[in-house]
């Protein structure tokens, strides 16, 4: 199959600004896989965004990233790879992590023989194409500290759920709880439907199973029928973690947890602003690479 790539080097927080920006572009065209990297190890300050496609780009697809840089967008360096499978190459170089009690890898490599250590088997292009892995393993090491230090979730909800991997991971964690997935994109229902599977979830409505819903934040008739929750998730951005702190104050149990991330430290401040006004207290955090991951704790009084 003919795989093409578009690369656009720039200043890590340059591409990194374009990668959130990618998020907030619901009309991306799915097939257009984008990934963030260093250029060179030695050089961790120099990245570049890639955007593989599986057809020769035409002007939209140039434009697309280009409107991704805010300013004057970098020069754009288009190149006709080898005749191989376009996804794999995309996925080269995606290293398996490593958080919490989790290892999270691409088919490309096998599951982890370690006892205590649950696999998951995610496509990079899926789990990794916004370059976004520091929130996601983040995420995964803070829910096995939240076991650890005693949580128990009984009813839960991952908000902006992607791949499902988060929703994974605490139904592991756990197995016998009321799971409820949802994101903005109804492109996601497969991706889930289709990881669970192959991560051995079964889909249903039942304690152990999990639900997916398509909804904007926590406007659904299921998600609001299923609340409040002794556990909520929401890995997406600053902006909609502000706007969506009392409809998540409303769906979430006195004593509940809320594991927020998706915000760079930068703007930890103005969100944990936010929710100390909703009632909420800090209860750990943790700063992976630029990023920040916060529990968050309900008050049981106002």
């Amino acid at each position: 199959m003919s795989a093409w790539k578009i690369s656009a080097f720039a200043p890590k927080p340059v591409v990194q600004d374009a990668l959130l920006a990618h998020e907030e572009a619901w009309d991306w065209d799915p097939e257009v896989v984008l990934s963030g990297r260093e250029v060179a190890e030695e050089r961790p300050q120099d990245w570049v965004l890639e955007a593989w496609l599986s057809r020769k780009p035409g002007k939209s697809d140039t434009q697309a990233v280009q409107q991704l840089f805010s300013g004057r967008a970098p020069n754009l360096v288009i190149e006709k790879l080898p005749d191989e499978d376009w996804l794999t190459l995309s996925q080269q170089g995606v290293e398996p992590i490593d958080a919490g009690k989790f290892h999270v890898h691409t088919p490309d490599y096998p599951p982890l023989d370690t006892p205590g250590v649950r696999s998951f088997a995610i496509p990079a292009s899926q789990a990794f194409g916004t370059g976004q892995h520091e929130t996601t393993a983040g995420c995964l090491e803070m829910l096995t500290t939240m076991k650890r230090r005693g949580v128990t979730a009984r009813n839960l909800a991952d908000i902006g759920t992607g791949t499902g991997l988060l929703a994974f991971a605490a139904l592991d964690l756990w197995p016998r709880a009321l799971a409820t997935a949802s994101d903005i994109d109804d492109v996601c229902v497969e991706v889930v439907e289709y990881n669970a599977a192959q991560n051995g979830f079964p889909m249903g409505a039942g304690a152990g199973e999990l639900t997916m819903v398509v909804a904007d934040g926590m406007d659904h008739p299921l998600l609001q029928a299923r609340g409040p929750y002794d556990l909520l998730i929401a890995n997406i951005l600053a902006g909609p973690l502000v706007e969506l702190a009392p409809s998540f104050a409303r769906s979430t149990v006195a004593g509940g947890s809320l594991l927020l991330a998706g915000l760079l430290e930068t703007q930890e401040a103005s969100v944990r602003r936010a929710y100390r006004r909703e009632g909420f207290r800090l209860a750990a955090k943790i700063v992976n690479g630029d990023w920040s991951i916060l529990w968050l704790r309900k008050r049981n009084t106002r």
